[in-house]
């Protein structure tokens, strides 16, 4: 509990103390978040430095499955590093929905729904001459009930997105 706290502390800290103004290089993209889970994802601006992301994505072992339903709000913020020109660096929070199936671990099929809270950090960079944007991040989640209930640290992935719009 006290790392959720810190984290949404440094969240709420870096909106109020980080400028916002900076124009983005892209409006919309569609692609994967190769990641926990891979997913199929679509990333819009609504100004120029807040996006809206919407994921959805699956994960299948032997034993058991399950599929999650994701929306974010992202904040980005320039990041000036030389040879990097368009790189920014994002947070933000979201919400997910997980749909879990144990069929082969007990014997029947078994399902259950469980709802997490997401926290995001990470960079994004839309390359200058190809129509690619390509993200990297860390969403710690905080599953509120069902299988998994409690803190889950390991959700995160690498993105490669077609820009739809610049």
């Amino acid at each position: 509990m006290k790392k959720l706290i810190f984290f949404f502390a440094v969240f709420t800290l870096s909106m109020v103390f980080t400028p916002t103004v900076h124009a983005q290089e892209y409006r919309s993209a569609v692609g994967a978040r190769l990641g926990y889970p891979l997913s199929i994802s679509y990333k819009h601006f609504i100004n120029d430095s807040h996006a809206f992301e919407a994921y959805a994505g699956a994960r299948w072992f032997s034993g058991y499955s399950w599929m999650n339903v994701s929306a974010a709000y992202l904040v980005h913020k320039p990041l000036e590093l030389e040879g990097f020109e368009g790189l920014q660096w994002y947070f933000g929070g979201g919400a997910s929905v997980y749909f879990w199936n144990f069929g082969a671990f007990l014997g029947e099929n078994y399902s259950t729904t469980t709802v997490g809270v997401q926290g995001y950090i990470g960079l994004d960079i839309a390359l200058p001459n190809v129509p690619l944007n390509v993200t990297a991040d860390w969403a710690p989640t905080l599953f509120v009930n069902g299988y998994g209930s409690g803190f889950g640290g390991g959700y995160g992935s690498v993105g490669v997105r077609y820009i739809l719009a610049r």
